[in-house]
């Protein structure tokens, strides 16, 4: 399938910011740009729902653990969006083709959404604010700078974001241990604060 590179990348980059993805997709079609966007996309309804919410997401996610809180309530948004998004590009004809880029696209948003969530919460042990706003940007320029160039490159575009996604993978996993130490703390922190409700105040 010739429009495969650009679902692959489009998955990968809505696992990130799936706002975003919608966002740039329906004004490059609107625009002009790309031929490759379906006209749901590019509904002006659309797009201003969507700018609303990456607008959200822009300010939310550059706050500490408002931006853990965000990535969990978006563990389903994200994958189904980048499904919705790969199946939209494939087609509309509910053949095994786009089922299958449909699949490409929500596996590969769930992959990184995965390696998103836990680079944030990693970041969140520091105390610190400045690495969330610094990581945050670069996410979003990032998303930009992969979508607009897989508009007119798909494939290098979608080579870009598997090394990124494999690289972002690998960082994850020796990122493990202190996410653990983290979501320990955060649980010690909620059993103490429960345990001092529960302590009736002295008469």
């Amino acid at each position: 399938m010739s429009v495969l590179p650009l679902v692959f990348t489009s998955g990968w980059a809505s696992g990130i910011n799936a706002y975003a993805v919608v966002l740039l997709l329906g004004i490059f079609g609107a625009t002009g740009l790309t031929d490759e966007v379906p006209e749901s996309l590019q509904r002006p309804d659309v797009l201003i729902v969507a700018g609303v919410l990456f607008l959200c997401e822009a300010v939310a996610d550059k706050i500490p653990y408002v931006d853990s809180a965000w990535d969990t309530v978006h563990t389903v948004i994200r994958p189904v969006s980048g499904a919705v998004v790969g199946a939209l590009l494939a087609g509309q004809s509910g053949s095994l083709s786009d089922l299958a880029a449909g699949a490409i696209g929500g596996s590969t948003a769930l992959a990184s959404h995965t390696v998103k969530a836990g680079t944030r919460m990693a970041v969140n042990t520091s105390p610190e604010p400045v690495s969330n706003f610094v990581i945050s940007t670069a996410e979003d320029l990032g998303v930009g700078g992969v979508v607009t160039f897989a508009m007119f490159h798909p494939q290098a575009a979608a080579i870009i974001a598997a090394v990124l996604l494999v690289l972002g993978l690998l960082m994850l996993f020796l990122l493990v241990r202190r996410i653990r130490r983290f979501l320990r703390r955060r649980a010690q922190r909620r059993e103490e604060k429960r345990l001092a409700r529960e302590v009736p105040p002295p008469p």
